[in-house]
């Protein structure tokens, strides 16, 4: 292990069910990447992911070229390939481009200092929250038996955002479809990181579902 490089492990690495760590291997070895599967299950827990707040958070993602919804519980793409949520007038979760873990904004939110800059203060997401995504056709049915909210095509489109419950935990969901595979990203307080894992692995099985790589995203992506 090259002791320049920061390694960063999952909130999940211990379970024996996960597929993480920071390169995205279990126990050195390559996880699955697709498979014939509808439904998929990936844990992006080591990728970065930011949170800004404040009554002058939206208008700073502005000044770095963000495109924001125009109202709560919506979420844009950006030309970088990552994802603006809109939780509130004053609060915005940024998710990276998919598999890169990249975003354009990074620096300049990284750059804002703990205690913030007038209205606008950063929020250590990628701490916080793990943040895990399903893909696959059966994710709406799934997500069922574990969710109040319908998250089916016709209720709940792709930019959609909840600020839910899933399994009794408060959540938020991200409607993201990857190409044509529809994706839903989930993000939860990371010390309940393990309880929400195996309760949507349990909650996949009827649906055959598996546990897959990074590699996946990149696969759906070709579809």
């Amino acid at each position: 292990m090259n002791p320049l490089v920061p390694v960063r492990r999952s909130f999940v690495y211990r379970n024996s069910i996960a597929p993480i760590s920071i390169d995205g291997t279990i126990d050195g070895k390559r996880a699955p990447a697709s498979g014939e599967a509808k439904l998929k299950l990936v844990d992006l827990s080591v990728l970065p992911r930011w949170g800004m707040k404040g009554r002058e958070a939206l208008g700073y993602l502005q000044t770095q070229g963000a495109v924001l919804p125009t109202r709560d519980n919506k979420a844009e793409r950006q030309r970088d390939g990552s994802l603006v949520a809109r939780l509130s007038l004053g609060e915005a979760l940024i998710l990276p481009a998919l598999p890169t873990g990249r975003s354009s904004m990074a620096e300049a939110i990284e750059s804002l200092p703990p205690e913030g800059r007038g209205a606008c203060y950063p929020v250590l997401r990628r701490d916080s929250h793990c943040w895990f995504i399903v893909t696959g056709s059966d994710a709406p049915p799934m997500f069922a038996k574990l969710c109040a909210i319908d998250l089916a095509a016709d209720q709940f489109a792709d930019g959609s955002v909840a600020q839910t419950s899933i399994a009794r935990l408060t959540a938020i969901v991200i409607r993201h479809d990857i190409a044509r595979t529809v994706s839903f990203s989930v993000l939860a307080e990371s010390a309940s990181a393990e309880y929400l894992w195996v309760c949507l692995a349990d909650a996949m099985a009827e649906f055959s579902g598996e546990i897959c790589g990074m590699e996946s995203l990149s696969a759906a992506e070709q579809l």
